[in-house]
């Protein structure tokens, strides 16, 4: 007799209980390998999501993940890292480190991470970035989309190669979107599959992160990293209407909470985490309350007599109203000792692999307890885990 398979259990409870499977993934750079891990365990477990939003580094993810067919998705996500995390052949070419003013001294007393971060900043990554040669300060004809320390052509080349942009825009594939900034305006913008045609400028613009990548043009208007502005896209793909039942695994590489800072390079590590972790429990605080009061306004709307239903008022509050269960999955990546203030552009290949075993762990030790992904309760339809915080409520 054969044994019962509790992956493919899994993933069959999780496609009865939810319409959505959504991945959502956060801008962190070098950390974003942690987020390739937990695909590979989702992957592991049958669990594919059928919507991915992604920032900065998330995006480029986003992209490797939708742009490839489910048996190779892992594959490629490796293939991409092991890409990036190679440095140039040749000498380091020196430039002005643009990342943060305490990396040049203090960089040495990190040993080799320091050193991998170092190497980032002078020669650039292979397959991602190189320095702009002459720098930019010596440039006379800049353009908006050349005024940046480092060059990102080999990124598209790099995304050109592993990612089938037509399979991203099938409008039988899953859902796609990512978030940048116009320069211009300043205001945010979700570039969505379901709206418009993505391209590789689309994910590009997403990691496009100032003064050290370029903005990159769409359609005559220029974009920056959307972590500018927000780095987790989780609110975009909670608020959205009409809502309906939903699993989401959120996966953050920034903590909100941290220790008070002892020195200079404390200081630029906590600032780091302070700014890119978009609060994502504020959000899901928020965005459970919201849901609460849905769900109340949907049971008192059933109250109604029949023949006061066409009223204006009732058909303005029933497009408000929800009956839509969520469950977010919240993961955030922990630092480990040897890391200090860059650990988001140390690029080396045991750092990239640390970070994607600790994304395949702590999503198998959250797959390890089931009743963490079963739908929520109608009365109270919006629920949230964490690994890291005990699990349910956390």
């Amino acid at each position: 007799m054969s044994k019962p398979d509790p992956a493919g259990s899994l993933a069959a409870a999780v496609a009865r209980d939810y319409r959505t499977v959504a991945l959502v993934l956060q801008g962190g750079g070098a950390l974003g390998a942690y987020q390739a891990g937990v695909f590979e365990a989702l992957d592991d477990a049958g669990l594919q999501p059928t919507r991915l939003a992604g920032i900065s580094i998330g995006a480029l993810n986003a992209a490797i993940i939708a742009g490839n067919a489910r048996g190779r998705r892992v594959e490629r996500l490796r293939e991409f890292w092991e890409t990036i995390c190679r440095p140039p052949l040749g000498p380091a070419t020196p430039v002005l480190p643009w990342f943060d003013a305490v990396a040049w001294p203090t960089a040495w007393l990190s040993g080799l991470s320091g050193l991998a971060a170092w190497r980032a900043m002078t020669e650039g990554q292979a397959g991602f970035f190189h320095p702009r040669q002459p720098p930019p300060f010596m440039g006379t004809h800049a353009t908006p989309g050349s005024v940046s320390w480092y060059d990102t052509a080999p990124l598209r080349s790099t995304l050109e190669r592993l990612v089938d942009f037509d399979r991203i825009n099938d409008p039988r594939a899953m859902r796609v979107a990512v978030g940048a900034v116009n320069v211009r305006s300043g205001n945010f913008a979700y570039f969505d599959n379901r709206r418009e045609r993505l391209r590789p400028e689309h994910f590009m613009a997403s990691g496009a992160l100032p003064p050290g990548f370029p903005a990159v043009e769409i359609d005559g208007e220029f974009y920056w990293d959307g972590g500018m502005v927000s780095n987790t896209p989780l609110y975009e793909v909670l608020s959205e209407r009409p809502g309906c039942d939903t699993l989401v695994f959120q996966v953050d590489l920034w903590s909100a909470r941290g220790t008070l800072p002892r020195d200079l390079a404390d200081v630029a590590e906590r600032s780091k985490e302070i700014q890119y972790s978009s609060r994502t429990r504020l959000v899901t605080e928020f965005m459970r309350r919201t849901q609460e009061q849905r769900r109340l306004l949907h049971d008192v709307m059933a109250l109604v007599p029949e023949d006061r239903r066409d009223a204006p008022a009732y058909r303005h509050a029933e497009a408000r109203a929800a009956e839509a269960l969520t469950n977010v999955i919240h993961l955030i990546y922990r630092d480990r000792p040897h890391e200090g203030h860059f650990k988001d552009y140390e690029f080396s290949a045991a750092s990239m692999r640390s970070h994607w075993q600790s994304g395949l762990d702590d999503m198998r030790h959250t797959l390890a307890h089931p009743q963490w992904l079963a739908a929520p309760d109608p009365e109270h339809p919006f629920v949230a885990h964490d690994v890291h915080r005990g699990g349910p409520g956390g």
